[in-house]
């Protein structure tokens, strides 16, 4: 019997659940949730499980709403709700240049109001018009939601003039038009990723423990020509540099000189011809998309190479990627990197990123990294949270985005390049690693400080100065010089580790592993049954012989001698980190120090300054930082 020709057996009471809820096993309840919607509102039950994969994977999130509002397996939106409840940190904190050769950009502290919100923020109330189902059950019922979805998908589906076929190749405008997008691109775009899923099959476990099953469908296949008729605007991607994949739009920020000398947001450069780029630093908002956009175009404000939007995945392009972006808090970063900024804030563990945002942002990582030949690993796919301070003085303000909520081990498999053990036992190295979902680490801070954040998956683990929980976390004397103890605050960067990045193992006890990280062994629980990292090799440095410590650095300058006559070098500046005799540390890469003197609007003077002094990049703790080749011996990192 079809799918749409069981709609009688299967239509639910209205608010209801649908009738085999209440005896179908609980790992089936979601399954038979798309099931019946689809029936009733007479939707081929593959068009809603593959918009729904492409929002929410099927998760319920326990009734949380996304970084935009969205709430349920439909990612149906409410933003005025969500958002009114978000605590932001703004990026105007500290001095995200970076650069001592100018003073730093007062960037406004305040973030633009949004007046007004668009559809795609405000799905939710149109379900609940087209349902009779109340706003609240929308939320919190995930069968209730998915019907919400499925009369949405319907609603589009009539007002473009379509048939309620069976077909799911009739529903391809549909599809486009539940995205929300006001674009041509991002609409495509959007429509063609949910019916890749709908060809491919997809199947997964769900938060709640429920598995779903999308059976994979090779001839649905698009039909671009609906979007015709749907009146979206052509978005300007003239002067973008995206893959063909996404959907980018080109709205630049401003090169402007204002008030007394100053000029903003960014710096012109000619890179890679002047200097290489190593770095892509994965940023969240902590704002609202309109908010982003307005302040990107602000010529007082600071400035990234692209936004990306959650609801659809929409890129803007507002500098290109020769030119330097004022992002990152770190000088030599950013005159080396490339920074995206993703829709979103890190204290709200509630609050999840939709796939589509997560696959657009990998395909446009996988592009730039295979442009610039930048490698896909976490020691150059960089966090902010992992950007060192450039100085001792800079540790305590630099940012702590995406944070434990961005889910790395997920992102990295969309770009091809899962974490997996790369060693045996004995290979001295760990790849952290923990399951996302399942591991749900306590923080606090995230609505008021002090007070618990609600229980959600995290790519964060902790390390304690001994193997227990009960034992102190280990300390940061760059974050807190007094010796204070480190916190389990959402932004304490202080004792955690992230999956993807490595370490040099300094011992091993029972259930638990000991890493090298700040100068001391650092301890996390490590069991063999649900392990958190995955044994690892490579190349570490230690000390150079006779050497009983070594300086640590947050940037890669030349020595004095590399700058020219007039130009004042920078300080080397050493941080308060040592690198002790008999410790390893993960080597990240190896640079040649570098300084990009443009501290004025007429470009003229600009210059990169090239140096001899050689640095590794290392992974020392939660952050990166580098050490002067001359100072350490490299050596291969098995254990004895």
């Amino acid at each position: 019997m079809g799918t749409l020709a069981t709609a009688a057996l299967l239509l639910p009471l209205l608010g209801a659940a649908p009738p085999q809820e209440a005896g179908a096993a609980p790992s089936a309840r979601l399954q038979g949730a798309f099931a019946a919607a689809a029936a009733e509102y007479q939707v081929p039950q593959s068009v809603l499980l593959g918009v729904s994969y492409l929002q929410s994977r099927w998760d319920a999130h326990d009734g949380a709403p996304s970084v935009t509002g969205g709430y349920g397996p439909m990612h149906l939106t409410d933003a005025r709700t969500a958002i009114a409840n978000t605590v932001a940190h703004s990026h105007a904190e500290g001095d995200a240049r970076g650069d001592d050769s100018r003073a730093p950009l007062k960037a406004s502290q305040s973030v633009p109001a949004d007046n007004q919100l668009p559809y795609r923020l405000k799905t939710l109330t149109r379900a609940a018009d087209l349902s009779g189902i109340p706003a609240e059950q929308l939320r919190s019922d995930p069968a209730a939601n998915v019907r919400g979805g499925a009369a949405l998908l319907a609603a589009a589906q009539k007002r473009l003039g379509k048939p309620l076929s069976d077909a799911p190749a009739d529903w391809y405008g549909a599809v486009a038009t539940f995205s929300g997008a006001d674009d041509t691109a991002t609409a495509a775009t959007y429509a063609n990723d949910v019916f890749a899923v709908i060809r491919d099959g997809e199947q997964r476990t769900t938060d709640a423990g429920q598995h779903v099953t999308l059976a994979a469908e090779p001839d649905a296949k698009p039909r671009a020509a609906q979007l015709e008729k749907m009146g979206l605007r052509k978005a300007d991607t003239s002067d973008t540099e995206c893959p063909r994949t996404v959907s980018c739009e080109w709205i630049p920020a401003p090169y402007e000189e204002f008030g007394d000398g100053d000029y903003g947001n960014h710096d012109l450069a000619d890179r890679p011809k002047d200097q290489s780029i190593d770095y892509i630093v994965i940023h969240d908002t902590e704002a609202t998309w309109e908010q982003t956009l307005k302040l990107v175009q602000d010529p007082t404000y600071l400035a990234w190479h692209y936004s990306l939007r959650s609801t659809d995945g929409h890129i803007v392009q507002s500098i290109k990627a020769k030119d330097v972006g004022w992002h990152a808090g770190n000088w030599y970063v950013n005159a080396k990197s490339v920074g995206l900024e993703h829709e979103g804030f890190l204290a709200q563990p509630d609050s999840w990123y939709t796939e589509e945002m997560y696959r657009s942002s990998a395909r446009l990582v996988t592009y730039l990294a295979k442009k610039y030949d930048i490698p896909l690993d976490r020691q150059h796919i960089l966090g902010h949270d992992t950007v060192p301070g450039p100085t001792t003085s800079t540790i305590p303000s630099m940012h702590t985005d995406p944070g434990p909520y961005w889910d790395w081990s997920h992102y990295f498999a969309l770009m091809g390049r899962p974490f997996h053990p790369t060693a045996g036992a004995h290979g001295g190295v760990v790849t952290i690693k923990p399951e996302f979902a399942t591991n749900k680490q306590e923080f606090t801070g995230c609505d008021k400080a002090g007070q618990p954040c609600a229980p959600h998956g995290s790519s964060a683990v902790r390390v304690y100065t001994a193997p227990s929980e009960d034992a102190p976390l280990v300390k940061d004397i760059g974050l807190r010089p007094g010796g204070q103890d480190s916190t389990i605050d959402v932004n304490d960067m202080a004792s955690r580790v992230s999956t993807g990045q490595q370490y040099a193992v300094a011992d091993r006890k029972g259930d638990w592993t000991a890493i090298w990280y700040l100068g001391q062994k650092a301890w996390f629980k490590n069991p063999k049954k649900q392990p958190t990292a995955v044994a690892a090799k490579g190349f570490v440095v230690t000390p150079k012989a006779g050497a009983t410590e070594v300086p640590v650095y947050g940037r890669a300058y030349p020595e004095a001698t590399a700058y020219p006559a007039g130009m004042t070098p920078q300080a080397i500046s050493p941080l308060p980190y040592k690198l002790l005799a008999g410790q390893r540390y993960v080597i990240g890469g190896r640079t040649t120090g570098e300084y990009f003197y443009s501290p004025t609007f007429d470009t003229t003077t600009h210059k990169v300054v090239k140096g001899k002094d050689v640095y590794y990049e290392i992974q020392f703790g939660h952050r990166i930082e580098y050490v002067r080749a001359a100072d350490v011996r490299v050596v291969p990192s098995a254990l004895s």
